[in-house]
């Protein structure tokens, strides 16, 4: 809210150098803020009584909208990636795959593991869960198991995520 909008019985007032004017009606604070040239900007609604700052409204809410952006700058969206395995899978593919795997832990996102069964594979699910194991067995020095191996329709799915 600025300058007329502020409608509060009275507010704590800081000057355009952050100096503490103390608390006055909103009147009176417009009032300062028009002989300054600037506006009465409420800046801590949530204060009792409410924080408002004597400032230039368009350069606050240039500085607002830059902060924003260098936060989002900073920030890493995780991002889950997939490896998918076959039931018959030799070694050293798995290799192959364990190595893609450790890369995307590296970078911090999450892997999904997924064991893909066709047609008669579909008959021995079972037996074929120690590939997960095997292959969460060969990351467990940079991954953690977040949900452990399940079945879901035609595939085994395992999620890992690396250690913190």
């Amino acid at each position: 809210m600025i300058n007329e909008q502020i409608r509060d019985r009275e507010i704590r007032l800081i000057g355009e150098n952050g100096e503490q004017l103390g608390i006055m009606s909103p009147r009176e604070a417009l009032q300062l803020a028009h002989e300054a040239e600037l506006d009465l900007v409420k800046i801590a609604p949530g204060a009792k009584p409410p924080v408002c700052k004597i400032i230039d409204y368009g350069k606050y809410r240039y500085e607002q909208a830059r902060k924003e952006k260098e936060a989002k700058k900073k920030q890493h969206i995780i991002e889950v990636k997939e490896v998918r395995l076959s039931p018959n899978i030799d070694t050293n593919d798995l290799n192959t795959k364990v190595g893609a795997a450790r890369k995307f832990l590296e970078k911090g996102d999450k892997v999904k593991v997924t064991l893909r069964f066709r047609g008669r594979e579909m008959a021995h699910m079972a037996q074929s869960r120690h590939i997960l194991d095997d292959f969460a067995q060969a990351l467990s020095d940079i991954a953690i198991i977040d949900k452990p191996s399940k079945v879901e329709g035609r595939s085994m799915v395992m999620f890992l995520s690396a250690k913190r």
